[in-house]
């Protein structure tokens, strides 16, 4: 399966807190924070409701 490298790039001061829950959910947590992971329908749900805190890059 293809992976994915995730990105945080945008802080998560004053943020709703279900967005900081799925942050925290792919491992992310500060800015410039890279995780990878496989990419899953349930992993790339969650990027799209992040879209605007990370960047993504194909693997």
């Amino acid at each position: 399966m293809k992976k994915i490298e995730i990105t945080q790039v945008c802080s998560l001061i004053k943020r709703p807190k279900q967005q900081k829950n799925m942050m925290k959910a792919l491992g992310l947590g500060r800015i410039n924070k890279r995780v990878v992971h496989e990419a899953t329908p349930q992993i790339l749900g969650v990027v799209a409701k992040v879209n605007h805190l990370v960047v993504t890059k194909s693997i």
